[in-house]
């Protein structure tokens, strides 16, 4: 089978180096999430538990800061927690749509 993801030059892996230190650094200000209270779109945020590329803490922080957010968090799942309990989550995401 062949590779079908094209290759990465040096200024895009540039540009994630530069995307993950910025991510790193906290945000300023007293309240650094305000800005979240603007979206006014029900959100469903999903995390794994054991996520090491976005912490879960992140997610709560989403959940938190954007109105009429649900939060879920997948025990034993990774970043890729929709992929690992595919079942699971289609039943959450018909729940969430249709309410």
């Amino acid at each position: 089978m062949a590779d079908q993801d094209t290759p990465s030059s040096p200024a895009v892996a540039q540009a994630q180096i530069e995307a993950t230190i910025a991510y790193a650094e906290p945000l300023p200000g007293e309240n650094p999430y305000a800005y979240l209270n603007a979206i006014t779109q029900p959100t469903l945020v999903l995390n794994g538990e054991n996520d090491v590329m976005i912490a879960s803490i992140n997610s709560w922080h989403l959940a938190q800061n954007i109105p009429n957010a649900q939060l879920l968090i997948y025990p034993d799942a990774g970043h890729g927690a929709q992929f690992q309990y595919p079942e699971r989550f289609l039943k959450h995401a018909l729940q969430f749509l249709d309410e």
